[in-house]
Formats: C-alpha cells, sequence, structure tokens
C-alpha cells in the first residue's frame, strides 16, 4: 500500500503517536510538540490528532496496561514509536468510543507514515486482540487502583496526603477535559451583550460566574470564530486565571509589576481593568514573551515589557518602587494537569523542593521593590502545599512587614482553588500587604 492509497485518519494516528512518543521518550511538551507535526494536516486532522494524544497522556497508565497484556515483549529501539502508535489506537477503543473498524485500519495505515509497514500486521493483531479482550482486561484493571486513577505514584500520593478526603475527586477532575472560558474585555463590551453575539453566531455558552468578565462556553471553538476576537473584545483564560486582575485590585496611575507574565493574559487582564497604570511585564524567556507582545497588540494595550530573571533585581529594576505586584511564579502546574496531561509524566517529585526554592527567591528579591503599604499578590496554578500555603507561612516568618489579607470571598486570608472548583482550574493566590 503506497501512502496515497492510506485510509483517512492515519495522517492523525501517526502525529498523535509521534507527540505521544516524543513526550515520554524524550521529556518535551504537547505544547512543544504538536505544533511542530501537525502544521501539514487539514484543519480536521488536526483536531483529531490533538484530541487522541491529549486523551493518551490522560490515561497512560490504563493504556500500558492494555498493551503490555497483549504483546509479547516490549517494544524497543526502532520499534519503539509502534508502541505509542498502539497506545493510540487503544485509546480510541477504550476511551473514545470511536467506530471499531475505523480506528482500527487508521491506525494500522499509520504504521505506513511512520516507517513501519512491516508491522502493519502485529500492529492489526495487538487492536483486534484488544477488541476481543477488552471487557476481561477491563476487570482486571479496577482490581489494581494504583492504575486506575492515571497519576504518577509520586504525585498520587502527594494528592492523598495533603487531600485525603478529596484525592479521588481531585485526581478524576485532572483526567477530565477542561472547558473553554472566556475573558470579556470590559472596555468593549460587556458580558451580557457578547452573550448575545455569542448566541447569534451558534455558539452556546452560559455565564454563572460573579466576575463580570468571564463566560464558559459549551463546547471548545477556535478563537477565530468568536465576534470580534480579533478586535481585542475577548480572551481566552480560565475562570480561575481571570480572579488574579480582580484581587490584584490595581488603581488608576498606578505603577505595577507583573512578574513572570508570559504568555500576559493576566498582564493583559489588569490594563483591561486599569489602562492608565504603569505596567511592567517581565519573564525570563524571551520566545514565550512574544507572546505578550501579541496578546497586548491584538488587544491595543501598552505595558514596557523586558526579558529579565525576577530574582536578579539589579539587572531591570532601576529603582522606583511598585504599588501593585503580581507574582505568577514558576511552580509544578498541577492545578493544570486537565489542560496540560503531559504535565503527569514530565513532572518529577524532585521538582517540587526545587520549585520551592525558586519561588523563595523570587519573592525574597521581588519585596524589597514594593512600596510600604503596596500589595504583592503571589500566584501559582499549582495545589501542592509546599508551593503555596507553606511558601507564604515561611515568607511571613522572614518578613515581619508582610501582612497577609483577605483573598477568599469567605474571609481566609488564602485561596487554594482545586481543579474542577467552580469549574475552573487548580490555582492559589494569597495577597500580602506591606506595612507601612
Amino acid at each position: 500500500m503506497t501512502q496515497n492509497n492510506l485510509r483517512p485518519g492515519a495522517e492523525s494516528r501517526a502525529v498523535a503517536a509521534q507527540a505521544v512518543f516524543q513526550v515520554i521518550e524524550q521529556g518535551r511538551s504537547l505544547s512543544q510538540a504538536l505544533p511542530e507535526l501537525n502544521r501539514k494536516l487539514s484543519v480536521r486532522d488536526r483536531g483529531m490528532a490533538q484530541a487522541l494524544a491529549y486523551g493518551v497522556l490522560r490515561h497512560l497508565p490504563q493504556l500500558n496496561f492494555f498493551i503490555g497484556a497483549l504483546v509479547a515483549k516490549p517494544l524497543k529501539g526502532e520499534l519503539k514509536i509502534l508502541h505509542s502508535l498502539l497506545l493510540v489506537g487503544a485509546y480510541q477503543l477504550t476511551y473514545m468510543g470511536s467506530a471499531e473498524h475505523a480506528a482500527v485500519s487508521a491506525t494500522v495505515d499509520a504504521a505506513v507514515l511512520l516507517k513501519r509497514s512491516k508491522q502493519k500486521g502485529l500492529v492489526n493483531g495487538v487492536l483486534r486482540s484488544l477488541q476481543r479482550q477488552l471487557p476481561q482486561l477491563q476487570t482486571q484493571l479496577q482490581q489494581k487502583p494504583a492504575l486506575t486513577h492515571g497519576h504518577p505514584r509520586w504525585l498520587a500520593d502527594r494528592i492523598q496526603s495533603q487531600y485525603a478526603d478529596k484525592a479521588t475527586a481531585i485526581m478524576a477532575a485532572n483526567n477530565a477535559q477542561a472547558p473553554m472560558w472566556l475573558r470579556i474585555n470590559l472596555q468593549h463590551t460587556n458580558r451580557d451583550s457578547y452573550l448575545a453575539l455569542l448566541d447569534e453566531a451558534g455558539i452556546a455558552a452560559h455565564s454563572d460566574s460573579p466576575l463580570a468578565s468571564a463566560i464558559c462556553l459549551e463546547q471548545a471553538v477556535d478563537v477565530q470564530s468568536l465576534p470580534h476576537f480579533n478586535d481585542g473584545w475577548v480572551s481566552v483564560q480560565d475562570i480561575a486565571a481571570q480572579h488574579a486582575a480582580w484581587l490584584l485590585d490595581a488603581q488608576a496611575g498606578e505603577s505595577v509589576l507583573d512578574c513572570c507574565a508570559a504568555p500576559g493574559g493576566k498582564t493583559a487582564h489588569i490594563l483591561e481593568q486599569q489602562p492608565t497604570i504603569k505596567m511592567l511585564a517581565i519573564d525570563s524567556d524571551p520566545q514565550r514573551l512574544q507572546r505578550v507582545h501579541d496578546n497586548l497588540t491584538r488587544l491595543q494595550l501598552n505595558a514596557d515589557v523586558k526579558a529579565a530573571d525576577a530574582s536578579n533585581v539589579n539587572a531591570w529594576w532601576h529603582g522606583e518602587l511598585f504599588d501593585r505586584i503580581l507574582l505568577d511564579a514558576p511552580c509544578s502546574a498541577t492545578g493544570v494537569i486537565r489542560r496540560h496531561p503531559d504535565i503527569k509524566w514530565l513532572r518529577r517529585d524532585s521538582d517540587i523542593a526545587d520549585l520551592a526554592r525558586t519561588q523563595q527567591e523570587i519573592l525574597d528579591a521581588l519585596w524589597p521593590t514594593l512600596k510600604p503599604g503596596g500589595t504583592l499578590l503571589y500566584a501559582t496554578c499549582s495545589i501542592l502545599a509546599e508551593e503555596n500555603t507553606q511558601q507564604i507561612e515561611a515568607f511571613k516568618k522572614r518578613h515581619a512587614d508582610a501582612i497577609a489579607v483577605a483573598t477568599n470571598p469567605n474571609g481566609a486570608v488564602e485561596w487554594q482553588w482545586l481543579p474542577g472548583d467552580f469549574d475552573g482550574d487548580g490555582f492559589y493566590y494569597a495577597k500580602l500587604e506591606k506595612r507601612r
């Protein structure tokens, strides 16, 4: 069979397998791998490749169990890519509800695109066996609780120890697909008016958040289909992350620092609320800063954007004290696994202590740049106490002039969102005022 005679869907299966392989075997993120791999795919095939790759990584331990039970010996060397392809096929048969014949045939043909034509019989045989034996294998899987939650052991243990009564719900939320939240630019429109525009465009949405900027779509759509997207009326931002600008509460004319700002969603939201502030946005990654520039350009907003190491204050700060600082600190991203399932397999247990040290260094470096009476909002997309509660408690002990003030609507001084809370991501906020 030539590549011209391949059945529909083979290309998307091949791309998904390559993306999964790069995550598992090469330590690349999906956000790095997929854009490079799917450039030549049609829009439809691109969406399928993404759905397959993300789905495999959400359910990797379970799928590995199924394939391991059906392959006589592990696939090694140049055949390793076939293991990723089998994972893609198994995901379609077990979690995606794909038509069985189409799922198997397209996945078998994908072996040709992966230059493994001689192994088409192997792929076909394993997937056909999975079809026949799936009920028995699913029964066996249910007897292995360490596999059913779909998390690496170290992370499952941390979640269990810190959230004993909520651990099952947290891990289930991590394995679900996150909804698409929009942030309305209140400089251009309001929520009710934009909901009407979405309805006219045939895009189902609802709004039950107390935030005036927040709308949740019933189904994800391409951003170009959103009314007035290119005119800066709307952005994509999770409901949990949207709270940052509201909690920071910048006032007109103030000097504001957004630290670790890329890709710029929070920078833009702060400026949408207060266009007259003097905003400095810094990030250590020059490539990611391009997205900050792109977002500001589309939204017609202005900020001073610099590539800088936040902890090396002398390299970027010129002595003017800030009224408000947002530190969206580098973190484990354990709160956004439902959006980035590869985090489960790229992050390591040892990373947490390293990240906590980095967070401490940045916090201590930034504190002297804040005015007496000023506000620092500390945020992470983590659910781990080492990066959140413990980090802030230790900071307050080191800095007697740090006063924690309420962030949580219930009056608590810290606000730990868990994945799925209010249909949002896992997120943490703590607000510190500097004693005058």
